[in-house]
């Protein structure tokens, strides 16, 4: 075979659908979709050339390299918490309190609700330093700066959008529209999951409401479904329709989910669509969490101590700190990324919504149990290959209005957020912003290089981790992201 029939012969292959595969192959689709739920290999005869591995598409696999990270919980502040009153400390913004931003600043810049000769407002909040390595941290976090020597805080992070939900949007999928897989779905699709009856993905929330972005959010976009995040909610059935309807038993259950899944088999040996092997995954998976599900959320085995420590005074009331103890207990059995949202973080300066109370409410309300994970986990033997990441969508800015209730609009430039575990280089601080805290000048991160330093810590290649989708490879960085090596351990 010469040189441009080989390169027909490539691109003939090249042209070949999954689909098409799958339809002309001579290999038994209905035996490929039950080994997705089993994880078994199975081989075609010797006649048929053809030899495959059919695996469960949650079944943990190895990375491109060994991690240091085993699972991530990732706890998001939804709102944009003031990196200026919690983890930025600038003199210079309080000597220049109530007067107007210098124009250099603000020049061709575009806010959510301010004018550019805004104020600046210095903040009337006091920090100390933390631990031996003597972090700079708020007293608004107390409990995380007892934990200062295992934290690496960032405070130069910076993003592209502004508004709430593209934002989040952004921060979560690396784009700001919908439609892209996020980054817990490429965790899961990279890596798998070690849970056999719990999803490999899964959402928490607190607060008085859901995040703006809402599903997108934790949504699987191109790939897959079953890499999408399964949001649990806050009681002792956390899925809806997981319990058998009234007059269902064990065994008329069993009996439904293998007509089901043999009805979906036969639809996968004709259409050979991957879909349909996500929908039996789900079914199976649906099945076994039935048991799994009501035990996970059931905190009273835990000790007094544990609940204690988390600040859990009443184990079915939802809050964060229940969800944070509900994390630990979900990687504790193989989940591999949970997601926390914690919203009412838009301090604006409105009542309700200002950086007096309701920003000690929200600091409250979240301190004690996070540094509770990192304490925890610790304890169990489990901080070193957890990775734990504190932030929101973007930061605010140094300028606010009104005067009377103080508030802070979106601001994108320069803000902070924090990491623990899983490979992170504790007592660390990365970044310096100038002196209104504005820009970063020293060591400023993107989004994209969070991203990619976190699929780093779990052993994947971001520039590796790519899926074909309309004729191109996307990856969770687009075409950016470097890794934060000041805080790789």
């Amino acid at each position: 075979m010469d040189q441009n029939q080989l390169q027909l012969k490539q691109r003939s292959l090249q042209e070949i659908t999954r689909r098409h595969f799958f339809g002309n192959s001579g290999f038994g689709i209905g035996s490929l979709g039950l080994a997705t739920l089993l994880g078994q290999e199975l081989s075609a005869d010797e006649t048929g050339g053809l030899q495959s591995l059919a695996e469960n598409p949650l079944k943990q696999k190895d990375g491109h390299f060994p991690g240091k990270a085993k699972r991530v919980i990732y706890l998001f502040m939804a709102g944009g918490p003031s990196q200026l009153e919690l983890f930025d400390n600038k003199p210079k913004l309080q000597e220049m309190d109530g007067q107007v931003i210098p124009e250099s600043y603000v020049a061709n810049k575009r806010f959510a609700f301010l004018k550019k000769d805004a104020k600046l407002l210095g903040t009337r909040r006091n920090f100390k330093r933390w631990g031996e390595c003597g972090s700079e941290i708020s007293e608004l976090l107390p409990q995380l700066g007892s934990c200062a020597d295992d934290v690496a805080i960032i405070r130069t992070m910076k993003t592209d959008v502004f508004n709430h939900g593209p934002a989040k949007l952004f921060m979560n999928t690396g784009f700001q529209r919908f439609g892209r897989p996020a980054m817990g779905a490429w965790v899961t699709y990279g890596i798998g999951s070690e849970a056999d009856d719990l999803p490999g993905f899964v959402v928490l929330h607190s607060g008085p409401r859901g995040p703006r972005g809402g599903t997108p959010l934790w949504g699987s976009g191109f790939l897959p479904t079953t890499y999408q995040g399964v949001p649990f909610l806050n009681s002792a059935d956390p899925i809806l329709n997981l319990s058998n309807p009234k007059g269902i038993d064990e065994d008329g259950q069993g009996d439904f989910i293998d007509i089901v899944g043999d009805l979906n088999r036969k639809r996968l040996e004709e259409r050979g669509d991957p879909e349909i092997a996500t929908r039996i995954a789900t079914y199976e998976m649906a099945y076994r969490m039935q048991s799994s599900a009501p035990e996970l959320m059931d905190l009273t085995e835990e000790t007094e101590e544990t609940l204690k420590l988390y600040g859990v005074q009443d184990t079915a009331k939802p809050s964060f700190g229940r969800n944070c103890l509900l994390a630990r207990r979900l990687v504790e059995r193989g989940c591999r990324f949970v997601q926390l949202y914690h919203t009412d973080w838009d301090h604006h300066g409105n009542p309700g919504t200002n950086l007096g109370e309701p920003l000690d409410e929200r600091c409250r309300e979240t301190d004690t149990p996070a540094a509770a994970l990192i304490k925890d986990l610790k304890q169990r033997g489990m901080l070193d290959d957890t990775l734990i990441i504190w932030g929101g969508e973007f930061g605010r800015t140094p300028q606010g209005e009104p005067r009377e209730t103080l508030g802070r609009d979106h601001h994108i430039e320069a803000y902070s957020m924090w990491l623990a575990g899983g490979g992170i280089k504790g007592g660390v601080t990365v970044g310096e912003t100038d002196e209104l805290g504005y820009y970063g000048v020293k060591d400023v991160t993107h989004v994209h290089d969070l991203q990619a330093t976190v699929l780093h810590l779990l052993g994947l290649d971001h520039l590796k981790l790519t899926y074909k989708f309309q004729g191109r490879d996307f990856r969770l960085t687009d075409v950016g992201g470097h890794l934060i090596k000041q805080i790789i351990a």
